[in-house]
């Protein structure tokens, strides 16, 4: 599967595909640098099939505004915006009905990977708590050390929100769903031109990150429109 393929072994994964992260810390993102090649890799895209790959929303689907993020488990603006913001634009708009959010996975390495596959281990239905732990505790899992320290972790996230050790196993060892999320991902991030994370894609259009004020006004003027 060309530089789609994902090596699950144990705890090591090896190989994320066409795109790395340059660690360039904006004041609010961080930047997304395509590999040397990656459009070349773009093409193998086609070999993997990713209509199964679930948009994890909230929210009325039905309400009139959408918003999609693309975040990153790894990236610390991201932590911010779910630890500190998020929860305003989920009273504010997506429990009243005015936005269905949509939140799509970045990779910039394996380790938000990882924590992708252990978020989405649980269904829908855990997805945003789970993600929500991981976001929580970022600096702790992140900064764990060696790789099989970094996944006991992120174990310990799933089996908090009631996942058993068989079933994580069993997810974060499934080299064909690491395989599809990271081509979804590429597909994702061409498609809408993302460079940044977190990036959001509100009432159709693009925006970076911003204070939770301007966003509000972004949303009021599309509810208006």
């Amino acid at each position: 599967m060309n530089r789609r393929t994902m090596i699950l072994g144990g705890v090591a994964l090896v190989g994320l595909g066409g795109w790395a992260v340059s660690r360039q810390m904006g004041p609010s993102s961080t930047q997304i640098t395509p590999l040397a090649g990656a459009a070349n890799a773009q093409t193998s895209n086609a070999d993997v099939d990713t209509s199964g790959v679930q948009d994890m929303v909230m929210g009325d689907a039905d309400a009139p505004v959408t918003i999609i993020e693309y975040a990153s488990y790894t990236c610390p603006h991201c932590a911010n915006f779910h630890n500190e913001v998020f929860k305003k634009l989920k009273a504010d708009y997506i429990d009243t009905g005015k936005v269905k959010f949509v939140y799509r996975e970045v990779f910039f390495d394996r380790f938000g990977l990882w924590a992708s596959m252990v978020a989405r281990c649980g269904g829908p239905e855990k997805f945003f708590g789970i993600a929500d732990l991981i976001y929580k505790g970022q600096s702790e899992w992140t900064r764990a050390g060696e790789p099989a320290a970094i996944v006991e972790e992120l174990r310990k996230i799933g089996r908090l929100a009631g996942l058993n050790n068989e079933t994580l196993d069993e997810c974060l060892q499934d080299a064909s769903s690491a395989e599809t999320l990271v081509a979804w991902y590429e597909q994702n991030a061409k498609d809408d031109d993302i460079t940044s994370t977190p990036s959001f894609i509100i009432d159709g259009k693009k925006q970076s990150n911003m204070a939770y004020d301007d966003m509000k006004k972004i949303i009021d003027a599309a509810l208006e429109s």
